[in-house]
């Protein structure tokens, strides 16, 4: 019973970091947990713990007596969490490019190569895949525990910029094929850039929106 309750909050959880993802709870936008009780088909018990472990990963802020929200960053923070990153990935790629497998490159760019990368919320994500090929157990924590959802939310929301994504995609597909080469200083400087390009995409988005719009899953309007 312990196991059944700790998977429908594990699903909740995925479910409602989804609409997160896509944008339909927007930053700084009300977590309704009757709302989403209702669309998950859900008691509000899981809603509630789904929405605690959230909190836990950084992705939602609930002060005393107000209600949850979606972490609404200023442009100043969104910026240093991607100076940390580039930095950090970088760090991974030239690390993984030396200690990963030629077979293990070879089916993450098969894999790449198949991808679909319309989705909002791709299958494959070469970041963690470098991350946990690099190494260095510090670093793999980092990227994939610490600050994934959190990355993975913001990296989101860069590729929402117009033309982002497919710029995105053929800078993945550089830095593999520069893995491939095993050339470690050119899997770092295309790694840094393609950070520093999705910074400023993120920068100006942000810049531009002033503020989320209301959705159906949060009820009302961000402050």
């Amino acid at each position: 019973m312990e196991r059944q309750s700790k998977t429908l909050v594990d699903t909740v959880f995925q479910g409602i970091f989804d609409l997160l993802i896509a944008g339909e709870i927007p930053l700084g936008g009300v977590v309704n947990e009757a709302l989403l009780a209702e669309r998950f088909k859900v008691s509000r018990g899981p809603v509630r713990e789904a929405v605690k472990a959230l909190q836990g990963r950084g992705l939602i802020t609930k002060e005393p007596y107000l209600k949850a929200r979606v972490v609404d960053l200023s442009v100043a923070d969104m910026v240093q969490i991607f100076q940390l990153r580039e930095s950090v990935e970088g760090m991974a790629v030239r690390l993984a490019t030396r200690a990963m497998p030629d077979e293990a490159l070879d089916q993450l760019l098969a894999e790449f190569a198949d991808a679909d990368r319309k989705q909002k919320r791709p299958a494959l994500d070469v970041h963690v895949r470098i991350a946990e090929g690099c190494g260095n157990g510090r670093i793999q924590s980092l990227l994939c525990d610490e600050l994934y959802y959190l990355l993975r939310l913001y990296r989101a929301r860069s590729g929402d910029t117009p033309g982002r994504r497919d710029d995105a995609f053929a800078e993945h597909w550089q830095i593999l094929r520069a893995m491939k080469a095993r050339d470690a200083d050119l899997a770092e400087s295309l790694m840094r850039s393609h950070i520093a390009r999705a910074t400023e995409s993120l920068q100006e988005l942000l810049d531009s929106e002033g503020g989320a719009e209301a959705s159906p899953a949060s009820g009302q309007k961000s402050a």
